[in-house]
């Protein structure tokens, strides 16, 4: 097994820039975009440079530190309204992510409060949110692993690793403790189209690790469920209704579906600032729908009949009553229902 553990990085703040590694790119080049402003970090967080809910909402955190760096030395003492349009930026890069909006109300609340310069008060903040998300994933990593028995296979869709958070990741922090612990035999990671999270980020990144996995087409879960191998479904989520509905990359409902029908269990793994209690049920999120050349297309060139039309919804919802655990920072909640989850939030 590899000697290096979590070294991977997807956001990282440098003397007023911040550095996101181009997943886009993955796992061919490791390629650092560099954000001096808050556009940058906008366009970063809306073309899929940065993507995983926690990732974003750090990247968001730091990006208003620079919008506010800014406005101040444009404004001075007026920069707290010329940032308000800064934040409106942020907040349209991306509609699902839960963790956007709830990293930018962080910092605007922290904002209201600030009084003369503010600029060493608002990356102190966002320095704050990066490293809670880290140390959040570590417990949950220790939570999720204590639920997983005997040694056994695990199955995960999408990405919800370091390259997804502030490091060590979510459903992957679960898996890389559980690994370490002898108690994961394998990994399987579904391709998860169209932009194939699991085949170039979570293999690739697992593999930083020396941990075993081994790629699924989207529709092979079923069949490799059958054979009885596999005992946990792992995945994360970008936002969680206060119902515990799950939502998450598309295709996970299929999987949850696939999963109770064979007797395999789902654990979703997310920090409390996933968990919206605004919205009642899953029917209430928002679901972001993206080109649809993204599937008429691949690596750049037609794969489907031309005038063929595509749908393209990028998550879906997965109901509470398909969830077994729901496992953050704070603890687990099983078979989560809204009783269960207002218990968790309470202060």
């Amino acid at each position: 097994m590899s000697q290096q553990v979590d070294q991977v990085r997807a956001v990282i703040w440098v003397e007023g820039a911040l550095r996101l590694l181009d997943q886009r790119l993955l796992p061919l080049e490791q390629h650092y975009i560099v954000c001096t402003d808050v556009a940058g970090v906008a366009a970063g967080i809306r073309d899929m440079v940065v993507r995983g809910a926690p990732a974003i909402g750090v990247a968001a955190a730091y990006g208003v530190a620079m919008a506010v760096a800014a406005r101040y030395a444009e404004n001075g003492a007026g920069w707290r309204q010329a940032v308000e349009a800064d934040l409106t930026l942020l907040a349209e890069s991306r509609p699902t992510a839960v963790n956007l909006f709830w990293a930018i109300e962080r910092m605007r609340a922290l904002i209201e409060k600030l009084d003369g310069d503010p600029r060493q008060a608002v990356v102190a903040e966002a320095c704050r949110i990066d490293a809670e998300d880290l140390a959040a994933n570590r417990r949950m990593g220790e939570l999720g692993a204590a639920l997983i028995g005997a040694r056994c296979a695990v199955m995960t869709h999408c990405n919800a690793g370091a390259l997804a958070t502030a490091g060590y990741g979510t459903a992957l922090g679960v898996i890389r403790a559980a690994h370490a612990a002898g108690k994961v035999s394998q990994v399987y990671a579904d391709e998860t189209r169209p932009w194939l999270q699991g085949s170039r980020l979570t293999a690739w990144e697992l593999l930083q690790d020396g941990i075993p996995v081994t790629l699924l087409a989207d529709g092979a879960g079923a069949h490799l469920m059958k054979q009885g191998e596999v005992k946990w479904l792992i995945v994360g989520s970008d936002r969680i209704a206060a119902n515990g509905d799950v939502c998450n990359k598309i295709g996970t409902y299929h999987a949850a579906i696939t999963a109770r029908y064979h007797g395999v269990k789902l654990m979703v793994v997310a920090p409390t600032s996933t968990i919206d209690m605004s919205l009642a049920s899953g029917e209430e999120i928002p679901i972001e729908a993206r080109d649809e050349d993204e599937l008429l297309t691949f690596g750049g060139k037609q794969v489907a009949a031309t005038g063929a039309r595509a749908w393209n919804p990028v998550f879906d919802v997965t109901p509470a009553e398909l969830v077994d655990a729901i496992v953050t920072e704070r603890g687990v909640v099983l078979q989560p229902n809204a009783e269960k989850m207002a218990a968790l939030m309470v202060e």
